[in-house]
């Protein structure tokens, strides 16, 4: 008599996950987007403070190399109670830095499971799913969902020099002392110019 085989039970797929806080809060990343996990003390020297008054929150940037890291405040991105941060998470494969307060601790996470409906709007964008870690829920996040492709956009353009008035004038003498006037239509309907 023959025994039927058993089936062979499919490994449990896992991922390596950091447990962090925010304003108090937990949340969760997965190791492999952690490049560094840095003192914010570390980088203290290497800031330079920007000021983008349309995306408060972020304040610093950090010039690696040929590019820049832009250092996100989670409180602020999460819309939580300001905090003192104490680390900062540099993530893989984005330009972004976090300040969080610190690590709860590493574990792995063996199911993701996707976001309820009551996560919406931009909460949609952040997270990767939830997972449940000692009998809590918590929201895995997305590392690319902290600075949208439009809010890299404007903070780039922001890093852009401006024209200072010297340039201008260099231009002005360049050109012979007069730049195009723009046209303007009078109430007549006939098109006019500064110029005289």
């Amino acid at each position: 008599m023959r025994l039927p085989i058993p089936a062979k039970a499919h490994p449990v797929r896992t991922e390596q996950i950091i447990l962090f806080r925010v304003s108090g809060q937990l949340f969760a990343v997965s190791s492999a987007s952690v490049q560094e996990v840095r003192s914010v003390d570390t980088l203290a020297g290497a800031a330079k403070e920007i000021a983008q008054a349309g995306l408060r929150k972020v304040r610093h940037i950090v010039q690696r190399g040929e590019h820049a890291l832009y250092v996100v405040n989670g409180a602020m991105h999460f819309g939580l109670p300001p905090f003192a941060p104490a680390l900062v998470f540099v993530l893989r494969r984005t330009r972004t830095a976090l300040l969080v307060d610190g690590i709860e601790k590493m574990t792995t996470m063996t199911r993701l499971q996707a976001l309820p409906q009551a996560f919406c709007n931009d909460e949609r964008d952040w997270y990767r799913g939830v997972t449940a870690i000692d009998q809590t829920v918590v929201p895995v996040v997305k590392p690319e969902g902290f600075l949208t492709p439009d809010e890299l956009f404007l903070l780039d353009s922001s890093l852009q020099p401006k024209e200072s008035p010297t340039e201008t004038a260099a231009q002005e003498t360049a050109s012979g002392g007069l730049l195009p006037q723009p046209d303007i239509i009078d109430t007549d309907g006939e098109a006019t110019s500064f110029q005289q």
